[in-house]
């Protein structure tokens, strides 16, 4: 089978780490070979995956180094459940240069390193936030990622990152084979929350993967620093990872997404309850924010 490379994508908060371990170790459960690279600064990516607060990252031990150069593979490349191997980018101190050259400078060192040339089945980059620019856009841009996933949830903003998001794919989409894949919907149990990320998905032109409840054994797993597989194996929720894990391997939907206009999203969000008429909406302030701003500029 030939490599497929993936990114997670989707707003801050949403649960796109844990849903990448669990994912992934579900994978990993099913004989897949695969590897995860953290692309945030916080080095949360692995943790489940590794039983460790956090992992040591390659900007760090680049700095305490001296230079990349000064790395091996093994340094920064670290084996955990399942055999899934173990990557985190890091990036600067806070306020200091941008944040996305730790991606750059870790996936440009794994490919010299040949990391992709193990017998690996797939890659995930778990991505910061809805974050398009710089060095976080560099899965989608520079053609490594050529799967995009958006975890996602029925609230506003949750909603509002996916279709910026899907921008962003539309903008990389033309020179590159990246393609969005489907949502992911991680449920904040919100009403009608299944049948909400449904009508977003068609609208976007894409699907909704896979319905992640909302279980507190991913909370109780975390604790103890493990995902939810490994953790309790039986639960109903490990179950619902398999079943994203399987979709996932036989997913063949992928395409060049239709980003909603603001106007569309509102009338979405109303028509399903999220915002009230009444409501001065965020998007909509928002958007006018950046028109105003797009137009003095």
């Amino acid at each position: 089978m030939a490599l497929r490379q993936a990114a997670i994508y989707g707003k801050g908060g949403i649960g796109k780490s844990t849903t990448t371990q669990n994912l992934v170790a579900a994978l990993a459960e099913l004989g897949q070979k695969v590897m995860i690279v953290g692309c945030d600064p916080k080095a949360d990516s692995t943790r489940l995956i590794l039983h460790s607060k956090a992992q040591n990252t390659i900007m760090q031990m680049a700095a305490d180094a001296g230079s990349v150069e000064d790395l091996e593979l093994e340094d920064v490349l670290k084996v955990g459940y399942g055999d899934i191997a173990c990557v985190e980018s890091g990036g600067p101190e806070p306020g200091v240069g941008c944040a996305g050259r730790g991606v750059i400078t870790a996936i440009n060192f794994l490919e010299e390193e040949g990391a992709y040339e193990e017998d690996l089945d797939f890659v995930f980059y778990d991505v910061l936030g809805d974050v398009v620019c710089g060095g976080f856009a560099m899965p989608i841009r520079e053609n490594k990622a050529q799967e995009i996933y958006i975890v996602c949830s029925g609230e506003m903003m949750a909603m509002y990152a996916a279709n910026n998001i899907s921008k962003g794919i539309v903008k990389y989409a033309n020179s590159g084979g990246v393609r969005l894949a489907g949502l992911i919907c991680n449920s904040r149990n919100t009403d009608r929350e299944d049948e909400l990320i449904e009508a977003l998905a068609a609208k976007l032109g894409t699907q909704m993967i896979h319905f992640v409840p909302r279980d507190n054994v991913v909370q109780r797993a975390e604790i103890r620093r493990m995902t939810c597989i490994e953790y309790d194996p039986t639960a109903k929720q490990s179950d619902e990872y398999r079943m994203l894990a399987k979709k996932i391997i036989d997913n063949t939907m992928f395409v060049i997404p239709e980003p909603l206009t603001m106007d569309e999203l509102e009338d979405l969000l109303m028509e399903f309850g999220v915002m009230d008429e009444e409501d001065e909406s965020i998007i909509g302030q928002t958007a006018d924010a950046e028109e105003g701003a797009a137009a003095s500029a």
